[in-house]
């Protein structure tokens, strides 16, 4: 009987065990399996295609289309397998029909939407992807642009009062003042009025009954007779004049769904905000402020910083 030297066995042995790290390495780096992506909403438009075929290009070992809502069955009659995502809301009103079917994404829902729709309760199958910009990554913008401020004024109604109690628990250790104004009845300047007598800063919350074209033009002279900033609610708020905004654009928004659908969807998060994010600036109403030009790119890079810190 042949004999190998001990050597010879040694050096064959490691050989083997090299190859089985690496190939188990190769294996565990592919999906288990191909998942099948379902993306629907009431309007099939150029831009949706545009998104899915980009989400398909990100994900080419799944199966992702898109299905109109008007040709969709009851949320109980699709496979419970299936990645859900939904991007408008009235594929939310359809998803909340139903309290079976698979594990869903809700793209883009801002807070105020949430609460209109859900209430306090989320149900279990429901994960929420905010579309407001946080408040706590706002008011940090707000410290890393006016530095000097105190006092930062809020207007609210009856839909985004709720927000106020989280506003104030994340102003306090900044050691920032929150000052808020209700506003109910917008074609009334006097709480408007009234807050900038008592703010250094306005900070616009994402309530579209406060912040839309009808109330943009008062909005913003009124603040800047007074040499205030208004920043937010938005980048679409921030071209019309505000001086800027925290935003997440769409290479942001499929980032987070290439790495949401990387795990399984018992692992989704409840609610969750995209962990990338940009700034938008009005170069115009910096200069008109006295504020140095806004390197956007450094002030994000700045606020992540601070987001990733225990």
């Amino acid at each position: 009987m042949a004999h190998f030297p001990a050597r010879k066995s040694a050096s064959v042995a490691r050989l083997l065990t090299i190859l089985c790290v690496v190939i188990g390495g190769w294996l565990n780096s592919l999906p288990i399996y191909a998942a099948d992506v379902l993306l629907t909403g009431a309007e099939d438009s150029p831009g949706v295609q545009t998104f899915v075929q980009a989400l398909r290009e990100l994900r080419p070992a799944d199966q992702v289309r898109f299905q109109p809502l008007a040709d969709m069955p009851a949320p109980r009659q699709l496979a419970n397998d299936i990645r859900l995502i939904l991007l408008d809301l009235p594929s939310l009103d359809w998803r909340l029909q139903d309290a079976q079917g698979p594990a869903t994404l809700v793209m883009r829902i801002s807070r105020l939407q949430a609460r209109q729709r859900l209430g306090d309760n989320l149900p279990p199958h429901l994960s929420l992807l905010w579309s407001d910009p946080p408040l706590e990554r706002q008011l940090r913008l707000i410290r890393l642009l006016l530095p000097q401020v105190k006092r930062i004024g809020v207007l609210y109604d009856s839909h985004s009062e709720f927000l106020l109690k989280e506003l104030r628990q994340a102003a306090q250790p900044m050691g920032l003042e929150v000052v808020t104004e209700r506003w109910d009845n917008i074609h009334d300047s006097r709480p408007l009025q009234a807050l900038l007598n008592t703010s250094d800063v306005l900070l616009g919350l994402d309530d579209p009954d406060l912040y839309n074209p009808k109330t943009a033009k008062n909005l913003l002279l009124s603040s800047y007779s007074r040499q205030l900033a208004l920043i937010g609610p938005n980048a679409g708020f921030v071209r019309a004049g505000s001086l800027a905004s925290s935003y997440s654009d769409q290479s942001d928004w499929l980032a987070m769904l290439n790495e949401l659908l990387d795990r399984s969807p018992t692992a989704w998060p409840r609610t969750y905000y995209p962990p990338r994010f940009k700034v938008s600036s009005n170069a115009q109403v910096a200069r008109s402020l006295g504020i140095e030009q806004i390197n956007e790119a450094s002030v994000a890079t700045l606020l992540a910083e601070r987001e990733r810190r225990p």
